[in-house]
């Protein structure tokens, strides 16, 4: 037991989470704006909206994630841009998993998010357009920090959901030591070789990873309802 213990290799969790760190401080920047449009705004195309971006939610991750490797291929345009003006491939390597993540993890970044911004009191926000705040300066000064919880949840839920991702990173990247073999796709090769020591070895620290995030975020939310009498 100590042998494979000495044996069990990390660098699938460090590559998990490196690629879950970048990916949800993307969203983060690109969810923000979204989210607020679609908490504020009163258009007729807000279902569409919204449909669109909680499509990665109900899609099988095969589906998306065919799609997204035909629309970074070296035969696509965006592939044959990519590759030309940055000498960037976008399919099977670090790179493309973050583009993929970003797709399959952006409902869980959004949603809470526009939840949060449709929570706060409109009072407190036409305060702060009165008193010469614009759109961006009420966003970051106002809003974010009158939905914390909203805001932790967007985060930590974000970045355990794309460390836990599998059907979507094997299609775009595969499972290259170093650069695309992340912690889900090594269980499913131990799994293929009949190794399930390593498997329920790995899967456990999977499970208690995303048991201690989901727990963070309770108490954290929590200690937020109690702090305003919730």
């Amino acid at each position: 037991m100590i042998e494979i213990f000495t044996n069990l290799e990390f660098e699938p969790f460090l590559l998990s989470f490196k690629l879950a760190g970048i990916t949800t401080l993307i969203l983060f920047v690109f969810s923000v704006p979204l989210a607020w449009y679609l908490s504020q705004t009163k258009s007729k195309m807000k279902p569409f909206w919204e449909s669109l971006t909680a499509l990665p939610i109900v899609l099988p991750p095969s589906v998306l994630g065919f799609y997204i490797l035909v629309a970074l291929s070296h035969n696509s345009p965006i592939g044959v841009f990519f590759e030309d003006m940055f000498g960037i491939k976008l399919v099977f390597n670090f790179t493309g998993l973050v583009v993929a993540s970003c797709f399959y993890s952006l409902p869980f970044m959004v949603q809470p998010l526009q939840s949060g911004f449709e929570s706060i009191n409109k009072n407190m926000l036409e305060a702060s357009y009165i008193s010469g705040k614009g759109k961006c300066e009420t966003i970051i000064k106002v809003a974010l920090p009158n939905i914390k919880p909203a805001l932790m949840t967007a985060i930590i839920v974000t970045f355990a959901h794309t460390v836990g991702e599998f059907g979507v990173v094997l299609m775009v990247g595969g499972s290259i030591p170093g650069e695309t073999k992340v912690a889900s796709v090594a269980i499913y090769e131990f799994v293929e070789v009949m190794d399930y020591t390593h498997a329920h070895i790995y899967s456990a620290i999977m499970v208690v990873i995303s048991f201690l995030v989901l727990l963070s975020v309770y108490i954290f939310n929590g200690k937020q309802n109690k702090k305003f009498g919730i």
